[in-house]
């Protein structure tokens, strides 16, 4: 019996675990990325000889026997990659009204931590965690305990926005604001984006925290080779520019506008509007396709790329947030004058425990429509006035970080920016969105994404389907497969890896 073939459209954390998953369990797998390196968001890239990361820039739940640790071990991964620790007792800081306060890891360290800081809190903390706990043990894709998942947890806290969660159980208002100080890794919105997406994060990093030295870009080669090795193929520059379907199903998918590449099953790892846009498959009603196009996305992205003077920046093993206005709610909603209202600042991780950093990024929020004069124009083709735009916000950014570092600009050697535009040209997202489709209490089903499509065999992955980053991608890249695999065949697969 010949070998069902499946062709995955794009090379993102989410296609490249599918891709593994599918080809370790007989199927032949082609991974077809439209540009000219594969990784999606684990891609890293280099100018003049510094190396930068784009998007995986730490990861959580990482030791030994941890949730993420796990799915590592069962993806072949682990053996390729070195990871950095953060600090234990500050692996975020967030700096909110002249004061800095530290994330530490682990329950206990955490509450008595922040106890420190609000000395009269720590019944409200106890409250806060056992939430977060609660909701992340609910879910059993997250916590990989197949069949135990409580839905009447996790459709109540689906439903219930975060800061409404957090201000019925902590009193403070200052603390209420430095719990969702690490919001900028969901770009959550006030009284939209669900507590149950806040929980699931804050539990992840809560955890464990590392950067993974040399950059996230090791994840996808080391994926890459693990599905060639089960004799599948990952192609880059090969863009699919058709899924062709006949009466019933997807027949295949055409490559550069010309290739006909026949196979049985199609999953795409493209952002959900990419891939409506290319079949027009009558199995797909207009208003569903209406639906899909009309969600809302999260907001992009504003990038500054530094390199610094050799031996001039000593390395921080935490991600510092940044606000200006008192709050990191509301970000998004800004004009020229009050932009940058908040910032991510973090350093790239080229050795085990570096002491000197070569490089780092800040990021702010930046909405499509700033950039909107350049839609239709190519990267590094924009013209001067795109140029200037991004050196004005680039100085405007680094303003604002140095009144918490005041020494940085003199310590910068080169620095390049990347907009939304750059976003959307690289990764497909809608809008440059930063992680795709917002989730929104206030839409409740419609603003989800279904893995299954009513094509029979097309199927979709990726940060829109389940939910964004490498835990939530590759859950969903798990969700998807079931379809093919069975749930409980994943799971099993996944504790036969861990063992030792």
């Amino acid at each position: 019996m010949s070998k069902q073939r499946v062709i995955i459209i794009g090379s993102g954390m989410g296609g490249l675990s599918c891709g593994v998953i599918l080809a370790k369990n007989g199927y032949d797998v082609t991974v077809l990325e439209q540009g000219a390196r594969i990784g999606g968001c684990l891609q890293c890239f280099s100018r003049r000889g510094a190396r930068f990361e784009t998007g995986m820039h730490f990861i959580g739940s990482a030791a030994e026997g941890q949730t993420l640790d796990r799915l590592l071990q069962y993806l072949g991964v682990k053996k390729d990659i070195q990871l950095s620790p953060l600090d234990k007792d500050g692996y975020d800081v967030v700096a909110l009204n002249g004061r800095c306060y530290r994330f530490a890891n682990g329950r206990e360290r955490f509450i008595e931590q922040m106890t420190g800081y609000f000395p009269y809190q720590k019944e409200a903390l106890n409250r806060y965690f056992d939430l977060v706990e609660k909701v992340a043990g609910a879910s059993s894709l997250h916590t990989l305990k197949h069949a135990e998942s409580n839905a009447a947890i996790n459709t109540e806290y689906q439903l219930r926005s975060i800061n409404e969660v957090i201000d019925s159980v902590i009193p403070d208002t200052e603390l209420a604001k430095v719990l969702v100080g690490t919001l900028p890794l969901y770009a959550a919105e006030l009284d939209k984006t669900p507590f149950s997406t806040h929980a699931f994060i804050m539990d992840f990093y809560n955890q464990s925290a590392y950067r993974i030295v040399g950059g996230s870009d090791t994840i996808a080669k080391s994926m890459a080779q693990t599905i060639e090795h089960y004799g599948g193929r990952v192609l880059a520059s090969n863009k699919v520019t058709r899924i062709l379907c006949d009466d019933t199903h997807a027949t295949g998918v055409e490559v550069n506008g010309s290739e006909f590449v026949p196979c049985d099953i199609v999953i795409s790892d493209a952002h959900p509007i990419r891939t409506l846009e290319l079949t027009d498959s009558k199995l797909l009603r207009p208003a569903f396709r209406n639906r899909i196009n009309a969600i809302p996305q999260t907001v992009g992205g504003f990038s500054v790329y530094l390199e610094f003077k050799e031996n001039s920046v000593r390395y921080q093993n935490y991600n510092f947030y940044g606000y200006n206005n008192g709050t990191p709610w509301n970000c998004e909603q800004y004009d020229t004058i009050s932009w940058p209202k908040g910032y991510l600042y973090m350093h790239f991780c080229d050795d085990i425990s570096p002491l000197f950093a070569k490089t780092g990024v800040i990021i702010s929020y930046m909405q499509m429509k700033d950039v909107e004069q350049w839609v239709g124009t190519k990267v590094g083709h924009r013209g001067a006035d795109y140029e200037a735009f991004k050196r004005q916000k680039a100085e405007q950014l680094l303003a604002s970080v140095e009144k918490h570092f005041p020494t940085l600009r003199s310590h910068i050697k080169n620095y390049y920016t990347s907009t939304p535009l750059t976003y959307r040209d690289y990764t497909g997202t809608e809008g440059g969105s930063m992680y795709g489709i917002a989730r929104d209490i206030t839409l409740g089903a419609a603003c989800r994404v279904p893995h299954r499509t009513k094509i029979p065999n097309l199927l979709q992955t990726g940060q829109n389907i389940n939910s964004h980053g490498i835990l939530g991608v590759i859950v969903g890249a798990i969700v998807t497969c079931s379809e093919l695999l069975t749930a409980e065949k994943i799971y099993q697969q996944i504790i036969e890896a861990n063992k030792i």
